[in-house]
């Protein structure tokens, strides 16, 4: 009898180990299958974190861009740009560089359209040809020649052409910096006189 009771005690204990083999090995997949998703999720965020970061890079240079040509049209010191600003890992961050250098190019923008004596300088435009005048020897709204381009302005005229192809901004601004370089308003004399300058 004791025999008999030993045999069926060995015989549960095998069917219990048999229970828990064939459990086990169906619960492994399941965790590796909840790991994979979770490294891809992973993988996801960090991706989509160096998307929204090399975006912000990018609209920080963009803005700055604008901000320095303005700058430059207007002979202004350009505005410093920290390397932080391009180099930091967090976004809240560089978002407030974002916002920074975005009112920065609106500031800048909106001087750069408000020049000093600009009705001074429309009234002569009035007086002297269309923005976009091409004729030799004289080009655009202020009729600027080859050696007043030149000196004034070599850049502009390196990278667009003669004035006739630059913005009406652009021509006001090249004219005031003859203005400011004691010249006033003597290169355009018969204009300017007509227009009360002088």
């Amino acid at each position: 009898m004791r025999r008999v009771v030993l045999c069926l005690v060995a015989a549960a204990a095998a069917i219990v180990l048999g229970a828990v083999t064939l459990i086990h090995p169906a619960a492994a997949p399941a965790e590796e299958g909840a790991t994979s998703a979770s490294a891809r999720q992973q993988v996801a965020a960090r991706e989509l974190a160096a998307a929204y970061a090399a975006r912000q890079v990018r609209t920080i240079h963009r803005l700055r861009k604008q901000t320095w040509s303005y700058q430059r049209l207007m002979r202004r010191p350009l505005t410093p740009i920290s390397r932080r600003a391009v180099r930091s890992t967090d976004p809240t961050y560089r978002q407030w560089i974002v916002s920074v250098w975005r009112k920065r190019a609106a500031a800048a923008r909106r001087q750069a359209y408000h020049p000093p004596r600009k009705a001074a300088w429309s009234c002569i435009q009035r007086h002297e040809g269309a923005w976009n005048d091409p004729h030799a020897p004289y080009y655009g709204g202020l009729q600027m020649d080859i050696h007043f381009q030149r000196h004034y302005a070599p850049e502009l005229l390196r990278r667009k052409g003669t004035a006739d192809n630059w913005t009406a901004i652009e021509q006001i601004w090249v004219a005031e910096r003859a203005y400011r370089s004691g010249r006033g308003f003597s290169p355009w004399p018969n204009t300017a006189r007509a227009c009360g300058l002088i």
